[in-house]
């Protein structure tokens, strides 16, 4: 049986630099991945599913079934485990931040990607979902404005 941690190298296993300013000289990530979403068919199943396993806890955000991802610890990306959309299947996937949806979705397109989620504008966030080619799906999220 193979010890999964062995798998992770000791980088991965470090404390998380600061996310906060860069230092001067720094390079930044063009466009970094911000977020990770688990999205099933029961998604009050899955949350209990990743409490058992990690013990996540979630700020949940009914009645759309979302779930915000409750780590207890500094490290890692924040996420979310909800419903699936409309027409959409099961996926875990991560979001990647754009300064132009558009720009990105188009680009996708012309290198083989297909679109799954349209720039949707929603209250606190603008996303878009396509698949590479693949089949994975990829989530963009507009930068805001500053």
């Amino acid at each position: 049986m193979i010890d999964r941690r062995s798998l992770l190298t000791a980088r991965c296993q470090e404390p998380l630099v600061s996310l906060g300013k860069p230092n001067k000289g720094d390079k930044l990530m063009a466009h970094p991945v911000t977020w990770f979403e688990v999205l099933g068919t029961n998604a009050s199943k899955l949350r209990e599913f990743y409490n058992a396993v990690f013990g996540w806890t979630y700020r949940a955000q009914d009645p759309m079934q979302y779930g915000c991802v409750e780590t207890g610890t500094g490290r890692g990306i924040p996420g979310g485990i909800g419903e699936i959309y409309p027409g959409t299947r099961s996926w875990v996937t991560f979001y990647v931040e754009t300064p132009n949806i558009d720009a990105s979705l188009a680009e996708a397109e012309r290198r083989g990607g297909k679109i799954v989620v349209p720039r949707t504008v929603m209250p606190d966030v603008t996303l878009a979902i396509f698949e590479d080619p693949e089949g994975h799906p990829i989530g963009l999220v507009e930068a805001k404005a500053a």
